[in-house]
């Protein structure tokens, strides 16, 4: 047992967890935060987010040297693949993301326990390290474990021709055709990774459409254009097994609703029907910690468990499985944890699908208003009625406005286009502050931006945009 005793000993370095170290720390409550990797970040940082998204903008601009440059009048020689150079770019911004998290721990004081963590009472938490166990005291307890990929009976992951998104990250050629199973947003970026790099990409999607989970309009428009790139789509299709033979991989598909069996082959075979909930081997079932159906940690609105001093945040909870909603959960457990308040709407927590272009989505879907018998009012707007989109050569998809039919009060937006991400950014604040489509209407937006795609989505709801 250590002689040391913390106020708050976090459990996972991934963006909730080390966020909500740093918070702790800041607050004044001597904290300590257990990573088992080498590296500080969790998944997002090391095997997620961040790569993910290093390999995007690099292939991005490798599409884009070869199809667009010469459009703007910049002529280029003949364009070739460095892929070692791409993957070394993609580690270093992770080394880089990784060391900040360190250097902001040392900044506030935060103590890494390097290894497995493990709770074993309400108050004790044990590290399994490289010289042995260790066991502290803690006043309080944080579970923020994040999430690993979801198996799929048949499909053995080898992480070199049948992988995660880990494996996908780090392939050492490009191969020639990749099967992606699952058409949810890890599935579409790191498929679009490899459409652009040379690999012919087939995604086999179990229901009839993809990202289910997004308004219905913006999936159908996201599969036109991936399907324009060269995306091929297999839906309402289910993967029944995926054999490496060491040259390829054999795969067998059927009808969702089931019919006569499929065959067919790829080099590679990428597994992303979605991610489960990291809560094995954490000590909670002797800790007495409840979890639901889905394995998933039970907490109240304080984030706190059924057992007092033991709380969760993140993708070990209910509710979207991402970043930015785990850190602003970690940031408003450990202030209530030091007597403040704090408040999350997860109405306003918005989600980004990084394809180019990119997906962007925040509050409620014309399928969700609708089956909750909401009457609403739609307003769209297209980029290609935007002059700073025909600039830039990126004139496909719209912004779309969602507003109460009575109140006007904006109830969710979805956006398909350039930095569709960035964008969203303003409706998410809109939603957070109750605002209608007027008031986002009425806000003045620099011209020439993409921005005034969203202006023009408001004003449609009201039916008088000006520049269509």
């Amino acid at each position: 047992m250590s002689n040391t005793t913390y106020d708050l000993i976090v459990i996972g370095s991934g963006p909730g967890g080390y966020v909500a170290a740093i918070r702790a720390a800041q607050l004044g409550l001597k904290t300590a935060c257990v990573e088992m990797r080498a590296t500080l970040g969790g998944t997002c940082l090391n095997v997620g987010c961040i790569p993910s998204k290093a390999l995007l903008t690099s292939s991005e601009k490798f599409a884009e040297a070869q199809h667009s440059l010469a459009m703007h009048g910049v002529k280029v020689g003949s364009v070739s693949l460095d892929l070692p150079a791409m993957m070394a770019h993609k580690d270093k911004v992770v080394k880089e993301n990784t060391a900040g998290i360190e250097f902001l721990f040392r900044k506030n004081k935060v103590d890494w326990l390097k290894g497995k963590g493990r709770v074993v009472t309400a108050g004790q938490v044990a590290v399994e390290g490289a010289s042995g166990t260790q066991t502290y005291a803690t006043k309080n307890i944080l579970i923020a474990t994040g999430s690993d990929s979801m198996p799929l009976p048949g499909v053995d992951v080898d992480e070199k021709r049948i992988v995660t998104s880990t494996g996908a990250l780090a392939l050492a050629e490009v191969p020639k055709s990749m099967v992606v199973i699952g058409g949810g947003v890890i599935g579409l970026e790191l498929g679009s990774v490899w459409q652009r790099l040379g690999t012919k990409v087939t995604v086999v999607e179990f229901l009839d459409r993809i990202l289910p989970g997004m308004d219905g309009e913006l999936s159908k428009t996201a599969q036109k254009i991936l399907a324009k790139q060269g995306m091929e789509f297999k839906l309402s299709t289910k993967v029944t097994s995926a054999k490496n033979d060491g040259k390829k991989v054999a795969l067998t598909l059927e009808p969702a609703a089931g019919g006569a069996v499929e065959k067919m082959d790829a080099d590679v075979v990428l597994l992303s029907i979605g991610r489960r909930p990291y809560t094995e081997g954490l000590g909670l079932d002797t800790a007495g910690v409840a979890l639901d159906q889905r394995k998933r940690i039970v907490v109240d609105h304080h984030f706190q468990t059924n057992v007092k001093g033991i709380y969760a945040i993140g993708d070990v909870i209910a509710g979207p499985m991402l970043a930015h909603k785990a850190e602003d959960e970690g940031v408003v457990c450990v202030e209530m944890m030091a007597g403040q308040s704090g408040h999350i709407n997860y109405d306003a927590i918005p989600g980004v699908v990084y394809t180019w272009p990119e997906i962007a989505s925040v509050g409620k879907t014309e399928e969700q208003l609708k089956t909750e018998g909401v009457a609403f009012k739609v307003g769209k707007f297209p980029f290609s009625a935007n002059g700073r989109a025909r600039a830039m050569g990126d004139t496909e998809g719209f912004a779309k406005i969602l507003a109460d039919a009575k109140t006007d009060r904006l109830l969710g937006a979805h956006i398909i286009g350039p930095d569709a991400g960035t964008m969203i950014a303003e409706l998410a604040l809109a939603v957070e502050f109750g605002a209608s489509s007027e008031d986002v209407a009425r806000t003045c937006h620099a011209h020439p931006t993409l921005n005034e795609v969203v202006k023009e989505a408001a004003l449609a709801v009201d039916g008088r945009p000006l520049h269509v």
